[in-house]
């Protein structure tokens, strides 16, 4: 499962002492965690489609703060975030291209906006950007 393999490389990460890894694998764990629990709330368990979405949060968190630490020209922060940023990238499977989402949204016989929105969360979650597909579904209305 990808939340034991998150923490086996925060282990690693904690005996070589890399600080910037083990930050954000830690941040990306307990994040993580706390998903397990709610779902063990509900009797359901925590899947790898439920992690990749806890990564892909995260990295949406790290764009917001290099926003904020570009605006105020803290290059080393910025830096440190990239780094972070490229470091969980690893663990997101391949995106999907815009020619493969435009591919598949032609193959759909019902091409609205929520038909298309839900097919590509039900068929590939963590896969592609659900903003770039609303993006590009709008383009066939």
């Amino acid at each position: 499962m990808l939340l034991d393999d998150l923490k086996k490389e925060q282990m690693v990460a904690l005996k070589e002492h890399d600080a910037i890894k083990r930050a954000v694998l830690e941040n990306v764990t307990g994040k993580a965690m706390l998903v397990k629990i709610q779902k063990r709330e509900k009797n359901e368990e925590l899947t790898d489609t439920d992690v990749l979405q806890v990564i892909n949060k995260v990295i949406k968190e790290l764009d917001e703060e290099i926003v904020l630490y570009t605006s105020t020209n803290r290059t080393e922060k910025v830096n440190e975030l990239n780094a972070q940023k490229d470091l969980i990238k690893v663990y997101l499977p391949a995106q999907l291209s815009d020619e493969e989402i435009k591919k598949e949204i032609e193959s759909l016989q019902d091409k609205t906006i929520p038909s298309v929105m839900k097919h590509f969360k039900i068929n590939f979650s963590g896969k592609c950007d659900m903003k770039k597909v609303s993006e590009i579904a709008k383009l066939y209305q």
